[in-house]
């Protein structure tokens, strides 16, 4: 099946309570390769690689998140032909 690339902000309590530790833990367990990355204002941006079921499995975990975190609202964007990233397959980061 042919890769396909989302990227996701989180809002809400989703800085220094591990959102990016877990995120990339269930990222990992759906075989999706990308990253979790703090922004300045607070929210958490995670690219998603791989085939679009999963990746709808992660959006689904995302917006509930682990434990300790508390989301509020979270918006896909899918990532069009011409704005496509380069990612190592298998290696999702936590930046």
């Amino acid at each position: 099946m042919k890769n396909s690339q989302c990227i996701f902000v989180v809002s809400g309590v989703v800085q220094c309570v591990g959102f990016r530790y877990h995120t990339s833990r269930q990222a990992q367990a759906l075989d999706i390769s990308g990253y979790a990355m703090n922004l300045n204002d607070g929210r958490v941006e995670v690219l998603a690689v791989g085939e679009m079921e999963q990746i709808n499995k992660l959006y689904a975990w995302l917006q509930i998140g682990p434990a300790s975190a508390t989301v509020d609202h979270v918006v896909k964007y899918d990532v069009t032909e011409a704005d496509l990233r380069v990612v190592r397959v298998g290696e999702f980061k936590i930046l």
